[in-house]
């Protein structure tokens, strides 16, 4: 087997034994990408000078015994909506295209202090607005296991990459499903943390309340070993929780005897496909074979939750896009003519730079907190996720004999072709239906690989959601190992 094919947990066992350094698997890396890049699309920046040089300080620590974590000398790959200092930050959208800035987002620093090698930026939704990575404004991302269909979104770059064997592991971020949806239709694992677990500074933002960052890997043990990395108080960002972190990736081994699992009735209704339902329910059998106990549940404010998120999500999109002005930072038209007034400056650079999908959102956003509207539409809106929130942590509440984990479908549909719901953005926001009840909640959620479907011919990949409740991600790995370990799945896509 080639180095890449590896998992981050075995090649730190290599790299301890000194079986290989980091710098060979580093060039092999980017042979890897020189191979299968131009088929995916994953990147929009590739950091090679960099990451070799990376790789050679962390070979030159393992000879002096000064090793820095269990990432020391493993490749990257990190989505480009996390600013990093010197390179180019783009969030994939025009208006932040030359945008270098002049610090690193609290998670590049936490990578790098733990000596991981950062091979360079993923591809994006631009500002992550979407489900399919689509959204791009400079390339489409596809999916390793059929390059006619989506990687899913708006992570998309990241879990491609992790799946094509492009890095050993990825950073994502999750507004309302972006790591764990494309996780899902990508065969990977993809953790959503809970809100405030791990440090939004430095990460372009797209709704403040809602944004979570968090590891795109191969394996439940990879993404817990970053998630101990990036996890933390942060005194640059409030809202991160100030509570110790975990050794999440050496408590994976208790079985799931006894736990008692929860299976919301409303997440099985209608509108999913037949055929990614029989493998869900085939491994909630499996659960239970393994000596889960399971219970159904409801959670009744599930209908109302993606109505609930496509208002207060482009509310807070239109505020936070409202800094890139063409005056700051980032594209700006003022450079082909200085005789602009200020709001043609406004006008041209935002109609320029902003591409189709930011426009709605901005302007549904706008329309919703706007005199007359903002107590019919947004104040609503706030009320309704509080009973999201609260049907979440009345199924967890363990006085009243609450479940240990609620387990779902991830996606309702296997991976989509590209262009098939482009001019259908409803069509498209349906994709999350299954996730964005977790982000106004603030829990934890993990996708795990279990199983695939067949379409044209291709195996497309089918995850499986597992939810905890706040601060419960040790749980959820915990289950999602178990049922790793107990599936077994080591299908890779043919490239």
């Amino acid at each position: 087997m080639e180095l890449l094919t590896f998992s981050i947990s075995e090649v730190s066992k290599m790299l301890a034994e000194k079986k290989i350094t980091s710098q060979e698997l580093t060039e092999s890396i980017f042979e890897r990408i020189k191979k299968v890049e131009p088929k995916i699309s994953a990147f929009v920046t590739l950091l090679k000078k960099s990451a070799l040089k990376q790789a050679k300080d962390s070979d030159q620590r393992r000879s002096d015994g000064k090793i820095l974590s269990k990432l020391d000398g493993i490749p990257i790959a990190l989505k480009d909506l996390l600013c990093t200092k010197g390179v180019e930050t783009t969030a994939s959208s025009n208006i932040l295209k030359g945008f270098v800035p002049p610090y690193n987002a609290t998670v590049v620093n936490l990578l790098e202090q733990a000596g991981a090698v950062i091979v360079g930026k993923t591809n994006l939704d631009a500002f992550a607005h979407g489900s399919s990575t689509e959204n791009s404004d400079f390339k489409t991302t596809k999916n390793p296991w059929d390059t006619s269909r989506v990687p899913g979104g708006s992570s998309g770059g990241s879990a491609a990459a992790v799946a094509a064997d492009e890095c050993l592991g990825a950073i994502g971020t999750d507004t309302g499903g972006s790591i764990r949806q494309p996780a899902s239709l990508c065969s990977v694992v993809g953790l959503k943390p809970t809100y405030g677990r791990v440090s939004r500074y430095g990460v372009i933002a797209m709704a403040s309340s809602l944004d979570v960052v968090g590891p795109i890997a191969k394996t439940t043990e990879d993404a817990a070993l970053i998630l101990e990395i990036i996890a933390g108080h942060d005194k640059l960002d409030a809202t991160t929780l100030n509570v110790p972190v975990p050794k999440y990736s050496e408590n994976l081994d208790k079985d799931i005897k006894g736990l008692k699992i929860g299976i919301p009735k409303e997440y099985f209704a209608t509108g999913m496909d037949e055929d990614v339902e029989k493998v869900i329910r085939d491994t909630i059998e499996k659960m239970k074979k393994m000596g889960a106990e399971i219970y159904e549940i409801s959670l009744p404010h599930s209908d109302y939750a993606l109505a609930t998120y496509y208002i207060l999500q482009p509310a807070e999109v239109s505020s936070n896009l409202s800094r890139y002005d063409g005056i700051k930072y980032g594209f700006s038209t003022l450079r082909d003519n200085k005789n602009q007034a200020l709001e043609d400056v406004y006008f041209k650079s935002r109609g320029e730079g902003f591409g189709a999908e930011a426009k709605r959102r901005i302007m549904l956003g706008t329309y919703v907190l706007s005199a007359g509207y903002y107590d019919a539409y947004y104040r609503k809106a706030l009320k309704l996720r509080t009973l999201v929130k609260n049907d979440f942590e009345r199924v967890f509440d363990k006085s009243a004999n609450g479940v240990d984990v609620i387990v779902t479908p991830v996606s309702p549909t296997p991976a989509f072709k590209i262009g098939e719901k482009s001019d259908d953005p409803v069509k498209m926001y349906l994709s999350d239906i299954y996730t964005v009840p977790i982000n106004p909640a603030g829990v934890p959620a993990i996708s795990t690989p279990v199983g695939f479907v067949s379409r044209d011919g291709k195996k497309l990949p089918v995850g499986l959601q597992i939810i905890g409740p706040v601060l419960g991600e040790q749980i959820i790995l915990n289950v999602s190992h178990q049922l790793e370990q107990n599936l077994s799945i080591k299908d890779k896509p043919e490239l």
